[in-house]
């Protein structure tokens, strides 16, 4: 995956992103504008949306940082 596929499903993650929103609907929202997104490649950019939205989201940010933490330990 290079930077722009990086970029362009965290900023879909920051915009879909809910605070009771559980990790599988996360996914299912995602991949229904990023087909070919493997869940692995979604933990990672959420990874990368949390770094770069921390300071202007931090809410959002949270939630990432609990769906990406989930998906990596899995």
């Amino acid at each position: 995956m290079d930077a722009n596929e990086l970029q362009a499903i965290g900023d879909t993650l920051m915009r879909v992103v809910t605070p009771d929103m559980k990790p599988k609907d996360l996914l299912k929202a995602v991949r229904k504008l990023h087909p070919d997104a493997k869940k692995k490649d979604i933990a990672r950019a959420a990874f990368h949306a949390i770094i770069a939205n921390a300071d202007q989201d931090p809410g959002k940010s949270r939630n990432l940082q609990a769906f990406a933490l989930a998906e990596r330990t899995q």
